[in-house]
């Protein structure tokens, strides 16, 4: 019996939530394939950088492929697979014609082990990326990172800003949101910036300032306990809570008694 098969894990994996994370970690040294680059709760770059064994799949090479073509050709000869692990639900081939049950027929008889996960439930229903991006955008950034196993994060550089902040003592950073990523509610989030490998607490407004009268979301963050030119440097955002939405302020006295209440709540 071969013990130690080189393991191939099978799925979008967008984000990696905990549901992907069963089947990414159902074998020693598993490759990662990630058969749909479109990555809306995790940007690509961190995703790489987290998971090192990824591959990503040529989705216009593979999106008209039989499901046999995809097996043989991709899974076997390109990636040599000896073990397949998958959800429940994945399916493959031209049409998503082939589904798991599928994989494991064709492949058992040549000696080639599938895997199949069922589903992983919070709260009494199945973890799923289109439920964590509702939740996303509905503002439940709690619900949210507890099925993604982590705090939902982006990161871009910073951009320069109006610097209308660090004239009522509140200096914050601008950022664009990353193209393709999950657009989360708009409104002031507690949250955690990363500099240069350390974590500072903060706070983020998502949206488009309706007191300034932005034209597109911009991501705004105010740095607990920092000090320092980041402007051009690329920084790391992680949401952890909601706090308010956003509101239109009648004078910059009343827009500096709000960012104080809101540091309040967090520290």
């Amino acid at each position: 019996m071969i013990t130690n098969r080189k393991a191939v894990a099978l799925g979008d994996f967008d984000g990696m939530h905990l549901a992907h994370k069963t089947v990414a970690t159902g074998a020693k040294n598993v490759i990662i394939y990630c058969v749909n680059n479109e990555f809306s709760l995790l940007q690509k770059s961190i995703f790489e950088r987290r998971f090192e064994n990824a591959v990503f799949a040529d989705f216009e090479k593979i999106k008209n492929m039989s499901g046999e073509d995809f097996i043989n050709d991709i899974l076997i000869d390109e990636l040599g697979a000896e073990m397949l692990l998958c959800g429940f639900n994945f399916r493959f081939g031209k049409n998503a014609s082939m589904t798991a049950l599928d994989l494991r027929k064709y492949l058992e008889p040549r000696d080639i082990w599938v895997r199949i996960l069922e589903h992983l439930d919070y709260q009494g229903e199945p973890i799923s990326s289109s439920r964590i991006r509702q939740c996303i955008q509905s503002g439940n950034i709690k619900e949210a990172n507890d099925m993604l196993g982590y705090n939902f994060t982006y990161e871009s550089k910073i951009i320069d800003g109006d610097k209308r902040g660090r004239t009522i003592g509140f200096p914050t950073i601008n950022q664009k949101l990353p193209e393709g990523l999950v657009i989360p509610k708009f409104g002031v989030y507690e949250s955690r910036t990363e500099i240069d490998g350390k974590m500072y607490k903060s706070f983020t407004n998502i949206g488009l300032r309706p007191s300034f009268q932005l034209k597109e979301p911009l991501s705004e963050s105010h740095i607990f306990d920092y000090s320092g030119d980041l402007y051009n440097k690329t920084v790391r955002i992680e949401l952890i809570g909601y706090i308010r939405e956003e509101k239109k302020f009648s004078s910059i006295n009343e827009l500096k008694e709000q960012l104080e209440n809101d540091k309040s709540s967090i520290i």
